[in-house]
């Protein structure tokens, strides 16, 4: 998580271990704090100590646990989980994230510590980065938001509400010079994707969800690519590697490739098409793009 911090899309620091084996504190306009334990070699009233430290700690957003593989300490776990669960603490035991390490595991063999830290780093970044960093959001989701037929329109709107909330389709039309129907549209999408939330089914008054957020953070980026200004060769690994996990690859399409409205894509590459929309609202003009998070904003 600390390496993948340095794409600018959150932060990262050290948090307070407290009762933890470990913790780390994400941070953006939110924050996240992730804690975790290891079960090696407890007993039934160890795996209950160490469960309860994790599911009552209201602050954190992930509870990593750690675990030796083997029978035991799964019936055990498994047991006391099914005791939480009885108890109506369903929504804590949602946080929970159990990694297993498998039971031969030799600490003192260092080709065998190599592979299960890279075996970690793939689950962890594959859940903890993409659920917890970034809400949920997941490579279908990309594809269905890049899928828009009208450049820029789908970050536009997604922008507007992140920065002034959404009360009608009127309002929200006016506003930003779009028909009622292109807001419906567009508004329908972005609510069937999960990108923006209502608390009526049929929807009515939207707020941006976490992955509506992350979707946004992520075209900024992309659009400092466009621009040439990512630093470094306008090269930045850990944003494309938190990229290619969601399918975009951008630097396949050198950033000086034109992208505008009057430019033809390749309908068929996700990529493309979100570049595209990225360059069309930088154009317009029309979004407020979210700053890079590479340090702690000052106290």
């Amino acid at each position: 998580m600390e390496s993948a911090s340095k794409s600018g899309l959150f932060t990262y620091k050290e948090g307070k271990r407290k009762l933890f084996d470990f913790s780390c504190d994400l941070k953006k306009d939110w924050s996240k704090i992730i804690s975790g334990q290891t079960l090696w070699r407890h007993d039934r009233d160890g795996v209950d100590k160490d469960l309860r430290t994790l599911v009552t700690e209201k602050d954190i957003a992930a509870a990593v646990y750690i675990a030796r593989h083997s029978q035991q300490n799964k019936v055990r776990l498994a047991e006391v989980t099914e005791s939480y669960r009885n108890a109506g603490l369903e929504d804590r035991l949602s946080r929970l994230r159990v990694f297993w390490i498998p039971g031969d595991f030799d600490a003192d063999n260092e080709k065998a510590r190599e592979t299960i830290f890279n075996t970690l780093k793939q689950e962890m970044t594959e859940d903890l980065l993409l659920q917890v960093a970034l809400g949920g959001l997941t490579r279908q989701d990309v594809t269905r938001f890049a899928a828009s037929k009208h450049p820029g329109r789908p970050i536009t709107l997604l922008s507007f509400i992140r920065e002034y909330g959404y009360r009608s389709i009127s309002d929200t039309g006016n506003r930003l010079g779009f028909t009622k129907s292109a807001v419906r549209e567009e508004t329908d999408r972005l609510f069937i994707i999960g990108l923006i939330e209502s608390d009526s089914l049929q929807g009515g008054i939207y707020r941006i969800t976490d992955s509506g957020n992350a979707i946004l953070d992520i075209c900024s980026r992309l659009c400092d690519y466009l621009r040439g200004n990512l630093g470094g060769g306008n090269r930045n690994k850990e944003l494309e590697h938190v990229c290619r996990i969601l399918g975009i690859h951008y630097p396949s399409i050198p950033h000086t490739t034109p992208l505008g409205i009057r430019n033809k894509v390749d309908l068929q590459n996700p990529t493309a098409l979100l570049l595209q929309h990225v360059a069309q609202a930088d154009a317009d003009g029309s979004v407020t793009w979210p700053q890079p998070y590479f340090a702690l904003p000052s106290m």
